[in-house]
């Protein structure tokens, strides 16, 4: 029989102990033994939990017994539960986790502490989708071109809403709050930082480097408004929070923003709190990954399974998915301002003459063409509200246009924009 420790029994654990009672003969039957989850940890043992297991608020009563053969880490947090896992791996037990936010930054620590241990991490991206294996086995004869992930559900509903049924933002935060798809404090969602621990994860994966979530661009959804959704569809562009990897000219291209993507883009037809992956590779061309992406039950089905894998091999495949340096060439990070890509501009200005000849000539002089352009009308009869989309530029030349364009005498407010992801 294999022994499991479970390490924070909350929606997750509660799920993985209980499917693995539930499922027993099925997922026995897998992996080829008996798996019993033995034991519990807990911060609070007076929170009622609906688990049949023991619980201790004493984690080494986990990592400190020798017939506990896998540790599940489901605690979150960073520092704490990379402790735990270092302490669990330096007794040769196998660790699974569903920490995104751990991994974000400890993951090429953590392969080069386990050795030959295994550490399973499905359950660490988009929930119950299995994107982590079709990296690293499904996958693994090609060269990824490109990774583009709505990898945050909270995200996704709350842009689905603002689309559909032409909600405010503010009005669809407080709804999703209600709901339970936002925490009190929703920054960690919506301001992107979640989809960036996923995308970092699996840039891992797909070309070996070693990036914190500090390195990479990361914007949220919190700017996005009804004028931006007016012009997408009048264009036939959905607006999606995208994370997003891309090899170009032996650089990683990493970021996580909204965009403005066609509607014909399967991606884009992904809505509501369902999360979505598409993949390009060399060989077998795009492929795409589809399912909820959160939720007790469909991540702990991520955690299991990992623990079927570990159990049936005696070891996993390497962490990261490569035994040898990942890369003949060096692959490095492509530095945030020499991004190239199309953007969406939205700017509020006097009603005046002269003014967008004003704000062409500025975005002529840093290089930047305009491709469509829209005007609307404001709530101030002396204002009026620009909408332009741009052909492909870099990074660094949009943004020194755009601080520009805030400071001409006729522009009202900060210029707000979205890129473009053809």
């Amino acid at each position: 029989m294999i022994r499991v420790g479970i390490i924070g029994v909350g929606t997750v654990g509660q799920s993985v102990a209980n499917i693995l009672r539930k499922n027993k003969a099925l997922i026995s039957a897998r992996a080829g033994k008996e798996i019993s989850v033995v034991k519990g940890a807990v911060r609070d043992l007076s929170v009622e939990r609906r688990v049949d297991i023991p619980l201790t608020d004493d984690v080494n009563e986990i990592l400190e017994d020798e017939s506990i053969d896998i540790v599940v880490e489901l605690m979150g947090g960073i520092d704490t539960p990379y402790e735990i896992i270092k302490k669990a791996l330096s007794r040769g037990k196998a660790v699974v986790t569903a920490n995104k936010a751990l991994l974000a930054y400890h993951r090429f620590d953590l392969q080069q502490i386990a050795g030959e241990i295994p550490i399973g991490y499905e359950a660490s991206v988009a929930g119950g989708i299995p994107i982590i294996n079709a990296l690293k086995v499904g996958l693994s004869a090609n060269e990824i071109t490109a990774i583009k992930g709505i990898m945050n559900g909270t995200c996704n509903y709350m842009l689905t809403k603002m689309i559909r049924e032409g909600v405010s933002y503010e009005e669809v935060l407080k709804e999703a709050q209600e709901l339970g798809y936002a925490e009190a404090d929703p920054t960690f969602d919506v301001g992107g930082f979640d989809a960036a621990h996923k995308l970092l994860i699996l840039a891992s994966i797909a070309y070996g480097i070693d990036a914190k979530p500090e390195d990479i661009l990361i914007e949220g959804i919190e700017n996005v408004n009804q004028d931006d959704i007016d012009f997408a569809k009048e264009f036939g562009y959905s607006i999606k929070l995208l994370a997003i990897a891309k090899k170009i000219d032996g650089q990683i291209e990493l970021r996580v923003h909204p965009v403005l993507i066609k509607q014909e883009q399967m991606i884009a037809k992904i809505d509501g709190v369902m999360n979505g992956i598409s993949v390009i590779g060399d060989c077998v061309g795009e492929t795409l990954y589809y399912g909820p992406g959160a939720g007790g039950d469909a991540t702990a089905s991520a955690v299991i399974a990992d623990i079927v894998e570990i159990v049936r091999a005696g070891q996993s495949s390497p962490m990261l998915g490569f035994k040898k340096p990942f890369q003949s060439e060096d692959l490095t990070l492509l530095p945030k301002e020499e991004i190239r890509s199309e953007y969406f501009l939205r700017m509020l200005v006097d009603d005046a003459p002269g003014v967008l000849a004003s704000i062409a000539q500025v975005l002529g002089k840093h290089g930047i063409s305009i491709e469509t352009f829209l005007q609307r009308p404001s709530e101030n009869a002396k204002k009026a509200t620009l909408l332009c989309a741009t052909h492909t530029c870099r990074e660094k030349d949009i943004l020194s246009a755009i601080d520009e364009i805030e400071n001409l005498p006729h522009t009202s407010a900060k210029v707000a924009m979205i890129r473009i992801e053809a």
